[in-house]
């Protein structure tokens, strides 16, 4: 059995680590306050980013369990406890390199792949083919391909080029990740080359091995050198979607990979408040956080800790500020508080949860996910996704109405934000979910800070402790959530499915 943190080594770290913000306001409320000492401690470097599995991801997952049972939650998890173990399956690529001509690229800096796929690759010749579309299937036999990953409706997606490769015979695409995709631009370097799977899940079938390369560095001069070709040309008129060459590239990409597998266990954490009203004791509300982060990857600046502060130790805390300011007393619909492991290694946590549910999937009425949130500008407008899906729609817009904030359904669909949290997992099960996103209006100054994150902090060392906060906006979207959850868990009706939704179960 797992056991908890001892609680000097728990009172040190709430309280030797929980330095005050620094640039808040002599008004900040006493609630704001407590979720960021909160955040503190569960993003402080001694948690060491929490990735899947780590002993970090271990002393943080202790620190929501004794804050859970402090705050009056009931244990949910396996056999009595707090903890849900999750086991995975990891496969490494620890060490790479990677030529072409005897021209090296550097991993993660220049190029990266799966190390279920990509390592596979030793020596192959290279064509280039634009956006790899249906015509130039006949040319890629026994190749590797460059392909444009360039996102436009026109053009084909990256599984048409998958696809259309696939048939060609190609031995795998080297894709060259889209610096014109400006609404979420490609982050450079990579953290690391992993990949995760649920130890029971069904092996994926193969796919065609894949790379990516960095546009913003010499990569592509150093692939196509000799081809007559310039790559500077090539990669600013695959961003803007204009026709492309195709053409044999002259040397030959060599490569050699060192992998390293194992099996490892990391918890979902789920506690229970109990429901007041016997006759929606079948009707239990979800909350759900993820825990883990990417913990230690590839230097950025010096900096190799990715601390993963606002993805997502801020809505772990906020999951805890709430059970604490509930301090046991339940709604009427009990309410299932879930931290959960492995989002970022591809919602692997929910997705177990789900599967392994503490209670029947009948008695599930819905999920609030908390994840993708950034209050880094004022809250005016909220981008809620499933917003017109389900009847907690309906509930969210209601809540914001009062606190004069708008919502909007999702305005950028294009980057499939709403399959990559934690609440698709419970979509994809037929129970009723939503999330949120900070919104802004096009060409503002909220705009530019959301885009500079995304450019600068998402997925970085720089999503820590340090980034400026606006404290405003944040206890702003906290009193929503608060409000939401006590206006679903108390409603007269139970959440449901509207019945024109895209995503409503067919069969549920």
């Amino acid at each position: 059995m797992r056991s908890l943190l001892p609680s000097f080594l728990l009172l040190v770290l709430l309280f030797s680590g929980c330095n005050k913000p620094t640039d808040t306001s002599p008004s900040l409320d006493e609630d704001t306050q407590a979720w960021w000492e909160t955040t503190t401690v569960l993003s402080s470097d001694e948690m060491e980013g929490r990735d899947t599995g780590s002993p970090g991801y271990e002393r943080a997952a202790a620190v929501v369990a004794e804050r859970f049972a402090a705050a009056g939650l009931e244990p949910l998890g396996d056999n009595g406890t707090w903890f849900q173990e999750v086991p995975m399956e990891e496969v490494a690529i620890t060490q790479a390199t990677i030529t072409v001509g005897g021209r090296e690229l550097r991993f993660l800096h220049d190029i990266t792949g799966s190390p279920g796929s990509a390592s596979e690759i030793v020596e192959a010749p290279i064509i280039y083919c634009g956006y790899c579309d249906s015509t130039s299937t006949s040319l890629v036999k026994d190749k590797l391909v460059i392909c444009h990953a360039t996102r436009r409706e026109e053009l084909p997606s990256n599984s048409d080029r998958i696809k259309n490769m696939s048939e060609g015979g190609a031995l795998g695409i080297i894709f060259i990740a889209d610096p014109g995709f400006t609404i979420e631009p490609p982050r450079w370097p990579f953290a690391y080359s992993r990949s995760v799977r649920l130890a029971d899940a069904s092996p994926s079938p193969p796919t065609l091995p894949t790379f990516s390369i960095n546009a913003g560095t010499d990569a592509l001069d150093k692939i196509i050198e000799g081809s007559g070709q310039n790559a500077k040309e090539l990669i600013d008129l695959g961003s803007q979607g204009k026709p492309l060459p195709v053409f044999e590239v002259p040397d030959r990409l060599t490569a050699s990979f060192t992998l390293a597998s194992r099996t490892l266990q990391s918890p979902n954490i789920i506690g229970l408040l109990p429901g007041t009203d016997p006759s929606l004791a079948n009707q239990a509300i979800v909350l759900t956080a993820h825990l883990d982060g990417y913990g230690y990857g590839e230097a950025v600046d010096g900096d190799s800790l990715y601390n993963g502060t606002l993805d997502d130790a801020a809505y772990v805390a906020l999951l805890i500020q709430l059970a604490e300011r509930r301090a046991g007393k339940g709604f009427k619909r009990p309410v299932i508080f879930a931290i959960v492991t492995g989002e970022e290694k591809g919602l692997l946590g929910s997705r177990y949860m789900v599967q392994h549910l503490p209670v029947p999937k009948e008695s599930i009425a819905a999920n609030i996910n908390l994840d993708q949130l950034r209050p880094l500008f004022p809250l005016e407008l909220l981008t809620v996704h499933a917003l017109d899906e389900t009847t907690l729609g309906d509930d969210a817009t209601a809540v914001a109405a009062s606190m004069q904030i708008k919502v909007q359904n999702d305005p950028e669909p294009i980057r499939g934000l709403i399959r990559r949290s934690d609440q698709w997992s419970f979509i994809q099960a037929g129970i009723p979910a939503i999330n949120f996103v900070f919104g802004f209006e096009p060409g503002s100054e909220s705009e530019r800070i959301y885009r500079q994150w995304y450019r600068e902090g998402y997925h970085t060392p720089k999503d820590d402790l340090e980034q400026k906060i606006d404290w405003a906006a944040a206890a702003k979207f906290n009193t929503f959530f608060y409000e939401l959850v006590e206006k679903v868990a108390n409603g007269t009706v139970a959440p449901a499915w509207k019945p024109d939704s895209k995503l409503r179960p067919v069969n549920p």
